[in-house]
């Protein structure tokens, strides 16, 4: 079984989190792969996905969601999982007491679920990096407004991603015949 994890980053924050699923996937010997979206022109060759995207404004990246829209039928017929990279910072609350987990999942998830039927979602924070920000991504991130929404650095919780990576590899082992 060969596993595609499949990714759309900016910044390189979610490409970062693909790379560490595709490696937990591989230490529990499963065959997996990791690759932006972009790149994937023959899909069919993969036994599994798990695709992710950076959200922004509450959306997947474009090309995630072209993706899964483009490969439906075949995502509906193999098993998938989903993730997101979003919320920056350490509060695990909003202002409004809200989980910030809860709070960032994307849009797409609600309609990805009714079609794709998908064992698993999972958002998980991401990083920032300011000095990489271009374009005018870079001029709104000097508005100071911005700043509190947009922390400078790396908040990945690794070993969430491993222990969520670990359970897709468990799914996805056969499961052990018991003697009749």
């Amino acid at each position: 079984m060969t596993v595609l994890v499949g990714y759309s980053s900016k910044y390189g924050a979610t490409e970062g989190i693909a790379e560490r699923i595709a490696a937990a996937l591989q230490s529990a010997g499963v065959d997996a792969e990791a690759h932006p979206v972009r790149d994937v022109h023959d899909p069919s060759r993969f036994d599994a996905f798990v695709i992710g995207a950076s959200a922004y404004m509450g959306s997947w990246r474009k090309d995630a969601t072209r993706f899964v829209q483009h490969h439906r039928d075949l995502l509906t017929a193999r098993p998938v999982w989903l993730f997101s990279s979003g919320p920056l910072g350490t509060e695990k609350t909003d202002d409004q007491g809200r989980d910030m987990l809860t709070q960032a999942v994307p849009k797409q998830f609600a309609e990805f679920t009714d079609s794709l039927s998908p064992r698993g979602t999972q958002v998980f924070y991401g990083a920032m990096d300011t000095s990489k920000l271009r374009g005018r991504d870079r001029l709104v991130g000097k508005i100071p407004a911005v700043e509190k929404i947009l922390p400078d650095g790396d908040f990945r919780d690794w070993s969430a991603i491993d222990a969520w990576a670990h359970s897709i590899a468990q799914d996805l082992s056969p499961s052990p015949r018991t003697a009749s």
